[in-house]
This record gives C-alpha cells, sequence and structure tokens, in this order.
C-alpha cells in the first residue's frame, strides 16, 4: 500500500527478521523512505534504513521492545 515519499517504519529486534528486510528492500525499490527500530547492533535492516534507532541491548528481546515504545509513544506525542 505504500508509495512514494511514504514512510516504512520497520520494527525488529534482531534487526534481522526476513518479512521485515523484504518489506525495506521492497519500500526502497518503491521509492519509500524507511526508518528502523532495532536493537543488538541493528542487523541487516539498520544498513537499509536512513534513519536507524538502534537499541544498544544484546540481552532479552523485551527490554529492547520497551524502548521501541517509548520512541513510538514519543513520536505520537
Amino acid at each position: 500500500l505504500g508509495r512514494e515519499g511514504d514512510v516504512l517504519l520497520a520494527i525488529s529486534t534482531s534487526g534481522n527478521s526476513p518479512n521485515i528486510l523484504a518489506a525495506a528492500k521492497e519500500a526502497q525499490r518503491l521509492g519509500m523512505r524507511v526508518l528502523s527500530l532495532t536493537g543488538n547492533g541493528g542487523g541487516q535492516l539498520s544498513a537499509l534504513a536512513e534513519v536507524d534507532v538502534c537499541v544498544p541491548w544484546s540481552g532479552y528481546a523485551d527490554r529492547i521492545q520497551e524502548v521501541h515504545i517509548r520512541c513510538i509513544h514519543a513520536w505520537i506525542a
């Protein structure tokens, strides 16, 4: 449903989720911008995003997701 000029918010704790990587690549092909929320180094997704917000944590994924939620709430506010 995205088109040129839209922004894809791609969220992947590891940055390596195959379906999210495919969505980011397709978004780029369509001329969309890609913003990602990742953790633990950003994985492959960080290289596909114009802006990658990477949570510097390599422990449990739930801590990374908690920071992602805070980012989303801040952007909404």
